[in-house]
Formats: C-alpha cells, sequence, structure tokens
C-alpha cells in the first residue's frame, strides 16, 4: 500500500448521515484519498448509503470506534465482556458495509472509564480474549482493528506504545494490530523515534494530530522526528488528521473540548498540504 491522506469528520460531526456529505465533497477537491468516521449511529442504513456516496466521490472510508461502561472488554463482569464483543463485531459490520479496511480506535478498553488501581495483568488477559475473538471476526469482513494508544486522562489501559505493543502480542491475531496518534504520544512518550520503532512490527494506521487538536504544523509536536521516524521503519499506510471543534456541541462536550482550536476547515487545506510536502519529500 502506498501513503495516503485522510481526514477525519469529526471535525464537524459525529453523525453519518447525508448531513456531511457536502463535507466530503469538499475534501475530495482539496486532494484528500479517503475520511474518516466515528461507528455510533444506531442507523444501520447510513453507513451502507455514506459507503456508496464515497465511492461515487472515489474516497475511501476508515473508521474509528470507543466503546463505553457497559462494553468494556476489560470488565471483571463476564456478561460485560461478551457485550463487548458484540458492539465490536457490530462496528466491524458496518465498516464492512462502508466499504472501510480499518477500524481504529481504543475499544481495547471503556473511553472514560477507571479503576482505583493501576492495570492488572487479568484486565490485559480479558482484554486480550474480546481482541482476539474480534480480530477473527474482523478477519472475515477484510478488516483491520487499529488499536489506539490514549492519554491517561481517557484511558489506563494503554496510554503508550510500549503497553499496546503488549496488548497486541496477548490478543495474538494477525488482524489486531496498531496505530499511533500524535497527540496522545506527545502527552505520554518520552521520545519520537524508540516508541514508533517499538510498535512498528503492528503499525496499520497513524492520526497526525496536533498538541492542542488544531492544525499539524503550528503547534508542539516535534514533526520532522515524526515523519522521520515513520519513513525510516518504511510505514506504508494512510496519514489521517483527527481534529476537534464545538461544530457538533454534544459530541465536543463529550470529549471536554471547550474552544476553538483552529477553523476546520483551515485545518483541513493546510493540514493536507503539510502532510503532503512531509511525505513526497
Amino acid at each position: 500500500m502506498e501513503n495516503k491522506i485522510g481526514f477525519n469528520l469529526l471535525a464537524w460531526s459525529a453523525g453519518v448521515s447525508p448531513a456531511v456529505y457536502p463535507l466530503m465533497e469538499r475534501l475530495k477537491t482539496i486532494g484528500y484519498d479517503g475520511v474518516e468516521v466515528l461507528i455510533g449511529s444506531p442507523n444501520v442504513n447510513e453507513y451502507s448509503d455514506l459507503g456508496r456516496q464515497a465511492s461515487q466521490l472515489s474516497l475511501d472510508v476508515n473508521t474509528v470506534l470507543v466503546v463505553g461502561e457497559q462494553e468494556n472488554p476489560i470488565s471483571a463482569d463476564a456478561s460485560i465482556r461478551a457485550a463487548a464483543l458484540a458492539r465490536i463485531k457490530w462496528a466491524i459490520d458496518r465498516a464492512h458495509d462502508m466499504g472501510a479496511t480499518v477500524m481504529c480506535g481504543p475499544f481495547h478498553s471503556a473511553h472514560g472509564v477507571f479503576a482505583a488501581h493501576a492495570p492488572s495483568k487479568e484486565e490485559f488477559k480479558w482484554a486480550a480474549e474480546v481482541l482476539h475473538q474480534a480480530g477473527e471476526y474482523a478477519k472475515g469482513a477484510g478488516v483491520v482493528l487499529a488499536l489506539e494508544a490514549v492519554n491517561r486522562f481517557e484511558t489506563y489501559l494503554c496510554n503508550t506504545m510500549e503497553k499496546l505493543s503488549e496488548l497486541i502480542k496477548l490478543s495474538d491475531h494477525s488482524n489486531v494490530r496498531a496505530m499511533y496518534d500524535t497527540h496522545h504520544a506527545h502527552i505520554e512518550e518520552k521520545q519520537i523515534k524508540q516508541p514508533i520503532e517499538h510498535i512498528s512490527p503492528y503499525l496499520a494506521h497513524v492520526h497526525i494530530s496536533e498538541n492542542d487538536r488544531g492544525t499539524p504544523g503550528i503547534g508542539l509536536v516535534h514533526w520532522d522526528e515524526v515523519f522521520s521516524a515513520l519513513e525510516q521503519m518504511n510505514y506504508r499506510g494512510w496519514y489521517t488528521i483527527e481534529a476537534f471543534s464545538r461544530d457538533d456541541p454534544d459530541f465536543a462536550n463529550a470529549i471536554n473540548v471547550w474552544r476553538e482550536f483552529s477553523d476546520p476547515w483551515e485545518i483541513a487545506e493546510k493540514g493536507y498540504a503539510f502532510i503532503n510536502s512531509h511525505i513526497t519529500r
């Protein structure tokens, strides 16, 4: 696979209804190869409809998933872990409906749900069991599960590439792989090159996200080191911008976005040029 540039529609909306189609059209005119959407809407038909619209625009689709407290893969309650697997399988079906080949996100554990202890070996085992079964289901759908390590304020199971690689090894399935997100890495990692090298055997997806979730290239992330490390490991895959705004207030409130970081179209236009300048050097 050659490198491709994508944009996550969460900068405007958490939905997948026809309301987002004009966004997709404009992103295509900028030059993007694909879009990324959240699997959250309960309306099954919206996913296949969006997939057809993307196909007509010659855009690829990728997906992102989070799970909640009652679908937590690391719950001590076996029925909740079963619900987690069911939810992930449902999401894989929706990804397949859109023609997506990547489903990324921190769905190894419930987002924003914490315990009064550090992650335990048993929690890693429970997550791995769910993910192995999900990986087998994803294989049949042609979908790669690209797990995400996120910062300590959003999860406690996997915050670093070291912990994420530990979980992927334990999951033991070729369709259970990793994503590197520059925003979370900027918070949790002590350097750039070593964590990328560490996760490189499993790396399937990359999120380009500035430290403040605004326009890539005008914040604190050490971008030259990021792109250099990815090129040195011969990464070939998606560079997808994930940025946020308050355009969808319910979603913004849910993820603690209280101000505008940059205008979403400024992020899209300048971000595309920024990534393209790095990966075509």
